[in-house]
């Protein structure tokens, strides 16, 4: 392995040894903190301490900006390597900026999330932080397989940071409204399921792609049929 594929694995490391992790806190808090609203609205007494709430809100604050951190550094490494491959920075300046740009303008736009109170700014950033990732997403060297965007790491990784992006947006509406905390419950549930699929899409992915010295010869086989000369 070279400097290019050492490189590539920073992506899923980190998704390992951090991101991962967070989801299954965040999860188990809030898996307590609703045990505990449940033997509250019955009038039980709950064995579960009340700061529990507040630790799912902050453990899922600090996931949400991780996924969304993480989908930005995996698509770092294929856009500066084809801005590499294309020559990008003598013959096509207006694109290097330009997504240098989008991940300042996604980063900026998230911050500005974290820190907004009205709905409607909350609302705006999310939206605009959302379409940092999404164009940026668009740009060429981004491995999407399109053609099966069912099991596509990217399409997941995607769906699942905006959702993250929507949840922390939402966040102090679940505290006045009933259908505003199931929405909630119901987003954070999809992207719990889209989670999983990124662990199998991902380890499948790095199985499929090729070690940097390998790219000119496994890149000549025939994918559809399966074969190589």
């Amino acid at each position: 392995m070279n400097t290019t594929d050492i490189l590539r694995l920073v992506h899923p490391a980190i998704a390992v040894f951090y991101v991962f992790p967070l989801i299954g806190i965040a999860t188990y808090f809030a898996l307590q903190t609703r045990q505990r609203r449940l033997a509250a609205s019955t009038k039980q007494k709950s064995k579960i301490p009340p700061v529990v709430g507040a630790e799912h809100v902050k453990i899922g604050r600090w996931l949400a900006a991780s996924v969304v951190g993480i989908a930005l550094l995996g698509m770092a490494h294929p856009l500066i390597k084809t801005l590499i491959r294309t020559n990008a920075f003598a013959d096509n300046l207006f694109q290097v900026f330009f997504i240098a740009a989008m991940y300042a303008f996604t980063v900026a736009t998230l911050v500005l999330l974290y820190r907004a109170k009205k709905p409607v700014w909350r609302a705006g950033f999310a939206t605009l932080s959302s379409m940092g990732l999404i164009i940026l997403g668009c740009q060429d060297g981004i491995f999407r397989r399109t053609n099966e965007w069912f099991m596509s790491h990217y399409y997941y990784g995607i769906v699942a940071a905006v959702l993250m992006i929507v949840s922390v947006a939402i966040l102090p509406e679940i505290y006045r409204s009933k259908a505003w905390r199931n929405s909630h419950i119901a987003l954070n549930m999809v992207a719990l399921l889209l989670f999983v699929g990124m662990g199998i899409t991902g380890t499948r992915d790095l199985l499929e792609i090729p070690l940097s010295w390998q790219e000119p010869v496994v890149y000549q086989c025939d994918f559809a049929n399966k074969t190589c000369e």
